[in-house]
């Protein structure tokens, strides 16, 4: 493993408490950063602390946080900034997948809830951390956007529609704080085996991997290691990027 130089970092990763949250935090860990879980799942948030204080005690802190709930977000952004004495950091990874169904069958309701945790929710948690980042004129943002949002996945519209929303969200915030040493960029991966398999449909999963032409899903620590690159001082003058981790599937 690359060492990535993140000593008396402090970051926040949404959604911290498994899958691509908690190997983006097990790395920022392991390359010196002090990481705030956020997380809406009390017993996972609780499991995952467990899981990483053998080698981290003393740099993880959690917060149980509802990223569609914008007072949420600013209730847990001050006690964070107060506990860790400032965020440098933000990973917005907090997702969910919705159903699989074509676009004219695709439930309101289901609608309203990805768009609400992974457009709403990413933009709900930019604007509690970027105040504390243009005070202190520093910061770096990384949003967990999908190739889905790059080139649209059929019988996955609302999942399509907030990851392309995430892309542009960031290319706006990027240009709004390239005046600072701030950086607000995006990832782009393909599917990586998470339990947000356990959201959709064995035949929809068999259509992702067919698309990736390195034949297999990418794997959460590849997009953990872009990601721990992409927070650190290293990383001073791209923004409003969104990097690809498509295993060769992307096509811009």
């Amino acid at each position: 493993m690359n060492q990535i130089d993140l000593n008396g970092r402090r970051a926040v990763v949404t959604g911290g408490a498994q899958g691509i949250g908690l190997s983006v935090t097990q790395r920022l860990l392991d390359s010196g950063a002090t990481v705030s879980l956020w997380d809406q799942d009390a017993d996972l948030l609780k499991s995952a602390c467990l899981e990483l204080s053998d080698t981290a005690a003393d740099s993880i802190y959690s917060q149980v946080v509802d990223v569609t709930d914008p007072a949420s977000v600013a209730v847990a952004a001050s006690d964070t900034a107060t506990r860790m004495g400032g965020v440098d950091i933000l990973v917005n990874n907090a997702g969910i997948a919705g159903p699989t169904v074509p676009s004219w069958e695709y439930p309101i309701e289901d609608w309203q809830q990805v768009i609400n945790v992974d457009l709403n929710g990413v933009y709900y948690c930019c604007r509690a951390g970027e105040p504390m980042m243009r005070e202190q004129k520093y910061g770096r943002i990384v949003n967990v956007a999908s190739i889905a949002g790059k080139e649209g996945t059929p019988n996955a519209a609302a999942y399509s529609a907030a990851k392309a929303g995430v892309i542009a969200l960031t290319k706006s915030l990027a240009k709004e704080t390239a005046d600072l040493d701030i950086a607000v960029n995006c990832i782009s991966p393909a599917a990586a085996k998470t339990r947000i398999f356990d959201q959709i449909s064995q035949q929809h999963i068999d259509y992702m991997l067919s698309k990736i032409p390195r034949g297999r899903f990418v794997r959460v620590e590849e997009i953990a290691a872009m990601v721990a690159w992409m927070v650190s001082e290293e990383n001073s003058f791209t923004t409003g990027a969104a990097f690809d981790l498509s295993g060769g599937r992307a096509t811009y």
